[in-house]
């Protein structure tokens, strides 16, 4: 089963006069995030000022995540900010895409499980999959924690697994974050609708495609024995609304 490996080790170091960021990957898929940075090039994602082999060194964010502005009560806000970031790093490119894995290949991890409580959302998933649209490169793993305030430079990505597959699946993972308190129904509604609104999709295929990450979470969370309850609790919610 695949499932993306997060282990880099991050370094703060200075370029210059540039507070920068040395990441240092562990795994092919982190190594394939450093080539997906530098093809994105600074637009939606935060600038690299370098990238070889294992090693990435890319400028280093001023502030914070999105994560204490959804704590303060401006949910709303940052979803349009993720929704600009997503945006962005979807747009076309003059250059080719990197190589990159299909997204059928992430979704192993459910496809595979043989765990009756997950067996909606392995259909759900199989039916996205089988129907998949508008494929574009994907950061992957977009998410509060992941978008960051870069000061002037605005709100930027960082670590992507780098995935290709429907545009869709980038909005997923907005919603079970970036806590367990954000998992409500009258956030979820409030948040499919801005999502489908901002970037022209239908809300019912992106409530399936939440319904697919959220299995998808809960599978990995079972390899290897992580907490469970926000994938399951979205995953609860959703499979009550019907």
């Amino acid at each position: 089963m695949f499932m993306p490996v997060t282990r880099s080790r991050l370094l703060p170091v200075r370029a210059g006069s540039q507070a920068a960021m040395l990441k240092l990957a562990h795994s092919p898929d982190e190594r394939r995030g450093g080539g997906v940075m530098a093809w994105w090039n600074g637009q939606g994602a935060a600038p690299v000022l370098a990238v070889q082999g294992e090693a990435l060194l890319m400028v280093r964010a001023p502030g914070d995540t999105l994560a204490p502005m959804v704590r303060a009560g401006r949910d709303e806000a940052a979803t349009a900010i993720l929704c600009q970031v997503v945006a962005r790093l979807h747009a076309p490119r003059d250059s080719p895409r990197p190589a990159a894995p299909p997204l059928a290949k992430l979704f192993s991890a459910l496809t595979q499980s043989g765990d009756p409580t997950l067996a909606r959302a392995r259909q759900v998933a199989a039916g996205l999959l089988e129907t998949a649209r508008d494929p574009v490169l994907l950061h992957g793993d977009i998410h509060h924690g992941n978008v960051l305030d870069f000061g002037a430079d605005g709100w930027l990505a960082i670590d992507p697994w780098g995935l290709v597959g429907e545009r869709a699946y980038d909005y997923a993972n907005i919603f079970p974050n970036p806590d367990l308190a954000s998992v409500t129904l009258d956030r979820f509604a409030a948040r499919l609708e801005q999502i489908a609104r901002t970037a022209d999709l239908e809300p019912a295929r992106l409530r399936a495609w939440a319904h697919a990450h959220a299995g998808l979470s809960a599978a990995w969370h079972a390899q290897d024995g992580s907490d469970p309850a926000t994938a399951r609790a979205l995953l609860a919610l959703l499979e009550a609304a019907g």
